[in-house]
């Protein structure tokens, strides 16, 4: 679609500094830049932080035989001050490595997690968590798998992961997911589009 393309890109911003602010379990970049304007020439010179995570990748699990979905719980300091409290209901997610391929990625975090082995991936959508001052993109799937003895906790022990993996029957789910524990965007997003979907899976 014509509207949906790009007037700019990579080429239209000009870095003049690049400095490293932290460097911690996760990075933090301070920049001087100016990129072009709509209305014709260059922005002045600006400062701006970039808190890089680098790339990840999530799946909402399904099992259309029985209809259930799996979530994980863990704690997450993000949600210290949450409504909820800080222990979310999420979709598995983890960070990539190196010369990883997200699928090879997600599919490691679905044993690790969830204690699979066998997935099948749907791939949903890749985005830009908080693209206003993070750069972490996230591959986002439906892992179709088999939840009928699924559960238990899970994780890795020298990462300090405390992962408890929950089945809920999809009905249970949708009607609640706006307004729960479930109030993180790949979780959102993975659980709007098997809603869309899950009838199809299901037949399929």
């Amino acid at each position: 679609m014509k509207n949906l393309d790009a007037r700019y890109t990579r080429k239209d911003v000009e870095i003049q500094q690049e400095e490293v602010a932290y460097n911690g379990f996760f990075s933090m970049f301070k920049l001087r830049l100016k990129h072009r304007l709509f209305n014709g020439g260059w922005s002045a010179e600006m400062t701006r932080e970039l808190f890089h995570r680098g790339e990840a990748a999530a799946a909402v699990l399904y099992d259309p035989k029985h209809d259930l979905i799996g979530l994980v719980e863990q704690f997450r300091i993000g949600a210290i001050e949450s409504e909820f409290g800080p222990w979310c209901l999420e979709v598995v997610a983890g960070m990539r490595d190196k010369d990883e391929s997200p699928e090879a990625l997600i599919l490691r975090e679905i044993k690790e997690e969830a204690g699979i082995n066998d997935a099948e991936l749907i791939h949903i959508s890749s985005y830009y968590s908080t693209p206003g001052g993070c750069s972490e993109k996230i591959y986002l799937y439906c892992a179709l798998c088999d939840l009928s003895q699924a559960g238990g906790v899970h994780g890795l022990d020298d990462e300090n992961e405390d992962i408890l993996l929950h089945t809920f029957a999809a009905d249970e789910v949708f009607p609640v997911m706006l307004n729960s524990r479930a109030n993180n965007a790949a979780t959102l997003i993975g659980l709007q589009w098997l809603q869309i979907n899950r009838e199809r899976l299901r037949k399929e």
